[in-house]
């Protein structure tokens, strides 16, 4: 045979942002071979008439470190067209890291990124201590999409800095120079960059900051220093929430001139600070490309998910739903159903030692019933506060009789913010402003709060074509996905459909397309909980040249390896 695959007749949408054209798609040996009028014989054919061709989706916001040392499918993501995952992200992650310190990952793991204790616990094999020791490790593996990950900030202080690192005391000069040289070390070892995060919200599950959070900017610019020594990789931080934006712009320039290498953040609507978002926006357009600095945001609001098999709800932390949190779904209905219990249920307020929990929990007033299908999209008059008014009855009651829907097996849906229709012209407006990119899936992370790793299925189904949001064009859509990201993050030989490039690929029927209602399942270690979202419409994905999903089911394929580094784009 000439080819080890052909996907003929279908509509190429190839990720570069040129309108989609008619013609065939021929693979050899993990590569494209040839795109156009492809003659010659392939040991499979894919039809894809009526379907459109894409380059497979590159995600570079996740945190599969953990899950992809214990099994072999990185889903969700796996399941939405993506074939290369970036993990690592947010300064957190399993390395590198000392025996007598990985209680210390698995708590803040715990806390920053919604991941049980036992699943952790369980799971993780722990058969590393540096950063090139877990990427030799993660070189065993092997998945349904390829993987590679950042250097995380929080574990490389308190690898360095032990106890001290860990109880947020500032570096000495020695404590500076060892991060400097362990991170051009993990570059070296092929590292995508190096991760940290400012971000508030990030604590331990008792409360405490994760040791990156508060770290001033000399031990910042001793990473970034690491970047400058081993001359590659990204700058990957999540920005002060409480902080001025043009206080944390400037601060990232610093680093970028530091480094000489780009730097890339989470773009986030914050309540604290609204205005935050578009002055990012601002500097952006103004002198972020000079900068080489890019802001990710997400496509819809950040939602959270509530539901009395998840991690959280409105009741979670009041004493009363404390008591029977561990009992079975179906036990937890029937208590809830009494009306005794229930009376006193409303009457208590949450508890919690961590203030970032108790703000979760009373995130009521942009709260929404999901439904089935998922309704992303819902006016204010939804809420359940609107809905309540309207009704005559306390909120907390609605809140209650809707988690109690299907059994208890209803998901509400907290936003961040009620107005989602304004979030939705904000984020178009972040789409056409140079430097930005669409990201933040979170995949492997917030296992019962959050399912984000969705979003390529949700901008092609809301976003894209005349019908969509946002009323953007097909290619548009498809570049977001593939190109954009891959050549961010320095993986210039994938993200696009061209002869040479990597044969990752997706055959999609793009009028069948459909996002599924998110769901539960106890398959993690330990018998954990997580949410999962499958969608339909995915005829086909293709990754190194070997079909890993049929519609929608995995084949048992695992080419997925391990990317160390930056990759250069194919010789034309």
């Amino acid at each position: 045979m000439d080819y080890d695959i052909v996907i003929r007749n279908g509509s190429i949408v190839d990720g570069t942002g040129t309108p989609p054209f008619a013609g065939d798609v021929a693979v050899k040996d993990g590569r494209i071979a040839a795109v156009g009028a492809v003659a010659g014989g392939a040991a499979e054919e894919i039809d894809a008439a009526g379907r459109i061709v894409t380059p497979g989706f590159v995600d570079i916001h996740t945190h599969y470190d953990g899950q992809v040392t214990w099994e072999h499918r990185l889903r969700p993501s796996s399941g939405h067209g993506v074939t290369t995952t970036i993990m690592g992200n947010c300064g957190v992650g399993f390395a590198p890291i000392r025996e007598h310190q990985r209680q210390l990952a698995i708590k803040l793991m715990e806390g920053v990124e919604d991941i049980p204790e036992v699943v952790m616990t369980k799971g993780i094999p722990w058969a590393w201590e540096s950063f090139p020791d877990y990427l030799d490790f993660l070189d065993t593996r092997q998945a349904d999409v390829d993987f590679a990950g950042y250097l995380p900030h929080s574990p490389l202080r308190v690898y360095v800095m032990g106890d001290r690192g860990a109880n947020l005391e500032p570096p000495t000069q020695d404590d500076l120079a060892k991060m400097r040289k362990l991170t051009t070390e993990a570059l070296k070892a092929g590292a995508m960059g190096v991760s940290t995060s400012r971000y508030l919200g990030h604590r331990f599950r008792s409360g405490e900051l994760a040791p990156s959070v508060p770290t001033e900017a000399d031990e910042l610019s001793a990473l970034a220093e690491g970047l400058a020594d081993a001359g590659c990789g990204v700058f990957q931080m999540i920005p002060n929430s409480a902080a001025e934006a043009e206080a944390e712009f400037s601060l990232m320039e610093r680093l970028v001139e530091v480094s000489g290498r780009p730097l890339t953040f989470s773009l986030l609507q914050n309540a604290a600070r609204p205005a935050n978002f578009g002055t990012y926006l601002e500097l952006l357009a103004e002198r972020g490309a000079d900068k080489q600095i890019s802001g990710q945001f997400y496509p819809r609001p950040v939602g959270l998910l509530f539901g009395l098999d998840l991690s959280y709800h409105p009741f979670s932390l009041c004493p009363s739903y404390r008591a029977i949190a561990g009992l079975t779904l179906a036990q937890k209905v029937e208590r809830l159903r009494d009306p005794e219990f229930r009376r006193k249920l409303l009457s208590e307020a949450p508890e919690d030692p961590n203030p970032f929990f108790i703000q979760i929990v009373n995130s009521t007033d942009a709260l929404f019933a999901l439904g089935n299908p998922p309704d992303y999209h819902q006016s204010p008059d939804r809420t359940i506060n609107a809905r309540a008014a309207a009704m005559g009855i306390n909120p907390r009651e609605l809140i209650l009789d809707e988690l109690l829907r299907d059994e208890g097996h209803a998901i509400l849906y907290a936003p961040s913010t009620i107005q989602i229709d304004d979030y939705l012209a904000h984020a178009r407006e972040a789409f056409d402003t140079p430097g930005t990119l669409i990201g933040l899936g979170d995949g492997g992370a917030h296992y019962g709060m959050i399912c984000d790793a969705a979003y390529p299925t949700y901008l092609l189904t809301q976003w894209a074509g005349e019908a969509g949001s946002a009323s953007l064009g097909l290619a548009q859509a498809i570049r977001a996905l593939t190109d954009v990201p891959a050549r961010t993050i320095g993986l210039h030989d994938r993200g696009i459909v061209a002869p040479g490039y990597k044969a990752d690929l997706n055959v999609i029927d793009i009028d069948r397309l459909e996002l599924e209602m998110p769901k539960v399942s106890h398959d993690l270690p330990g018998g954990g909980k997580r949410l999962t979202q499958q969608a339909t419409g995915y005829d086909a994905t293709v990754l190194s040249g070997v079909v890993t999903y049929r519609r929608g089911e995995p084949t048992g394929a695992l080419p997925g390896r391990l990317v160390r580094g930056a990759r250069a784009a194919p010789a034309h």
